[in-house]
Order: C-alpha cells, then structure tokens, then sequence
C-alpha cells in the first residue's frame, strides 16, 4: 500500500479511546473549562477487522494510542487479539503510564512488545502543573513494571513546553547515562483550541539540544538521516539515547509511513491536518471485506505530501488526546 507520492504506507496508529486521565497543557489548553464530548469508539470486532485489512495491505507495525489506551476496557484480550492478526510484525503501546504498573506484565504475555511512555519532567510538583494533577510516582512504576516485563525498549516521550518544563530537559537527557532508555524531545504541536498556545509555546529542537550540550557535553549523532521521526544522538558514555522530534523546524513528511485511525472509526491522511475517511459508517451499513479494503486504499493513496505548519495552518477539529500522536 502506497500513497500517491510512493511512500510505503506499513505503520498503523490506533486510537483505542480518546478518555484520559491527565489533562495535560499540550492537549488540553491552559484556561479551557472543560473537554468536548466523547465519541462512540470502535466495538473490538470491529478495530479488529480494519486492522487486519491493514495488514493485508502491507501495515506491518501497529501502535495503540489514545487518548489514554489503558482506559479501553478488556485491553489485555483485546491486545491478544491483535497478536494474532496475520503479517503484523511489532505492537507497541505509547501511554501515559499511569496505570501500567498493573498491567505491563499482562500485556506483555498477551504480545505487546514495546511501549512508549510520557514524561515530560522529573520534578513532581512540575508533573502535577503539566499534567493537570497526575502523580510522578506512579509513571516511574509504570516504567520500572514495563522494563521489569521485557517492554523494552522503553522510550519516554516528553513534549517541551516553554515556560512550563523547557528548563528541564537536562535532568531527563541526564536518565539516559545510566539507563537504556531513549528519551524523545518533541516539539509542542497545534491542535485545536491548543493551537495558539502551542505556537506560542514552541521550542526548537535546537534549543533544546544546545541545553543539553551546555550542560552535558557533545551530543553523538547515532541516525541524523531524517528517514525516522526521531533524529537520535547519544550523551558520551551513556547507556541509552536521546531522541529529537521537530514536526516546526525539522519536518519529516517525506519519509512518513504512517497511518492513523481515529477511536470513532475514521482513518487520518496526516496527524497535523483535518483529512479524515469515515470507516465506520460503511462498515456497520454492511460494507463487504474487499470494499473496506478497497476504501482504505483509495483513502491511503490521497495522503497529502506534508503538513502546513509553515504556512500557519494546523488541525481545528481535533485535540491531540482525540487522535493520539
């Protein structure tokens, strides 16, 4: 499956739920009263049946979102599951960790190989301003748990938010000396009513890397390429890696390979864009196997070339915890 500028189309992102339990700035903005109402989600037959159209069509990696995914109920068998859908090659899980000390070595037994897991500070006052009065120790045993049960290897994901932890960025590269972690810098992106937060909010890549150089020593470049999201480097003499993601200043459209789809049922072209396909409807008004298909194909061809970020245009209809990353 490829889209029409011949990109290999092979990595599905799912949204399993868009509930939370966080509400953290870069999804829900700073001020906002409250949250929009939550959509129908896909029934487990059903996500299950679309993923294995996908994978028939080339989709060899899956990633399961949110959203908080570990808020789906019966996730472990609905991990099972999707263990066992032909050509899938790798499951992986990006969660906010909250819940995961519990649960990592389920999942991991059911088949989830990987997770990814957010923290974006080591100060616990600074994790309860981020994320809207989530408690720090309970994502470090949700990572110790997923190390513990081979979910490895473990990848934290921080989004760096001026003003609120861009000042923090050194201690959490610094985990990356004695742990085998790859800790992931991301740039705050625009989604929504976040939209001018995030563009005010916004710290490049570089900035962040400088921070970590000034205080930690030259960063070593381990795959710059740009053909990943992720440009990784290590600290010298660090067991782990540290990760740039930079959607502002360093865009990575052209080699994007994936696919996303939405916990309502519709497939999304590109995560910083509003084009979506409706699956669902279609599938429960009796939609054939090979028409599904065939829609996900001609939905998957049509993908735009990039996101318009430079042009100041980002998503509206969406926040980020509706889609998933």
């Amino acid at each position: 499956m490829r889209d029409r500028y011949g990109r290999d189309l092979h990595d599905l992102r799912v949204s399993l739920t868009d509930r939370c339990n966080l509400r953290c700035v870069y999804c829900v903005p700073p001020g906002s009263a409250s949250v929009r109402p939550h959509r129908e989600p896909l029934r487990d037959d059903e996500l299950l049946l679309l993923v294995r159209a996908a994978a028939e069509l080339g989709v060899r990696k899956l990633r399961l979102t949110g959203g908080e995914p570990t808020l789906r109920p019966g996730l472990v068998d609905l991990v099972r599951a999707l263990a066992g859908v032909a050509g899938l090659e790798d499951i992986g899980m990006t969660t906010n960790g909250l819940l995961l000390e519990s649960l990592a070595f389920s999942l991991a037994a059911a088949g989830l190989r990987r997770v990814n897991i957010s923290l974006d500070t080591t100060d616990p006052e600074k994790f309860r301003r981020i994320t809207g009065g989530g408690r720090l120790e309970r994502v470090l045993g949700g990572i110790a748990a997923a190390e513990a049960a081979g979910l490895v290897p473990i990848k934290l994901n921080t989004v760096v938010v001026r003003g609120f932890n861009d000042d923090d960025v050194v201690s959490l590269a610094a985990l990356t000396r004695e742990r085998p972690w790859e800790v992931r810098f991301i740039e705050i992106m625009p989604f929504g009513r976040v939209g001018q937060f995030a563009t005010a909010s916004v710290v490049p890549s570089a900035e962040t890397m400088a921070r970590i150089e000034a205080a930690l020593g030259r960063l070593i470049p381990l795959d710059v390429s740009g053909e990943k999201p992720a440009r990784t480097y290590r600290l010298p003499g660090a067991a782990g890696r540290l990760g740039f993601i930079s959607p502002w200043s360093q865009p990575f459209c052209l080699h994007c390979g994936r696919l996303r789809l939405t916990a309502d049922g519709r497939l999304r072209l590109c995560l910083l864009r509003d084009d979506e396909v409706d699956l669902l409807t279609p599938l429960r008004r009796g939609a054939s196997y090979d028409e599904l298909k065939a829609l996900l194909r001609s939905a998957a061809f049509r993908r735009p070339a990039g996101h318009a970020l430079a042009d100041g245009a980002f998503p509206r209809a969406r926040l980020m915890s509706e889609i998933g990353g």
